[in-house]
């Protein structure tokens, strides 16, 4: 009888789902940081947007800010950063635990933190956090902005 026992072709899966997380990580992490080393950052308080969402509608999506966010924790300034979006200096700190765990998950065959990633209590709870935020960020939008104003943030000017 021939019998085909295929232990090795998951964990070649596994190990390349982790790379691309390695690669995913380090993408988020390199693209502020390249707008940080480019023409600095005076120029991310006057550009336009590139959210899909903003465009359409002139309103801030849940992921909105994170890119300035980012760019400015690079340049030092926490209180900006956070100001821009409260998970800023969080993504930073998450892709690099994201990138060490991975490498190491990698390396040693072994994985560690599932019952993190895969809980869905916390996925819960992320996601009402984001919600929350997201909807007070949108009140305040709206306090701080005219009519006129949304509407020239965005591609319907």
């Amino acid at each position: 009888m021939f019998r085909v026992i295929s232990t090795n072709y998951i964990n070649n899966i596994q190990r390349k789902r982790k790379w691309y997380g390695i690669a995913g990580a380090l993408i988020t992490l390199a693209i502020p940081f390249y707008l940080y080393l480019g023409n600095g950052n005076n120029h991310l308080e006057t550009d336009q947007s590139f959210c899909p969402f903003k465009m359409l509608t002139g309103f801030p999506c849940p992921g909105c800010g994170i890119t300035k966010s980012l760019v400015y924790c690079y340049a030092g300034d926490f209180s900006k950063s956070v100001h821009y979006h409260i998970l800023g200096p969080f993504v930073i700190a998450f892709c690099i635990i994201t990138i060490a765990v991975l490498l190491t998950e990698i390396f040693t065959g072994k994985e560690y933190f599932k019952s993190w990633l895969y809980n869905k209590k916390l996925a819960y709870v992320l996601a009402v956090f984001l919600m929350v935020y997201h909807l007070i960020r949108v009140i305040y939008f709206i306090h701080d902005h005219t009519w006129d104003e949304i509407a020239r943030q965005s591609i319907w000017k």
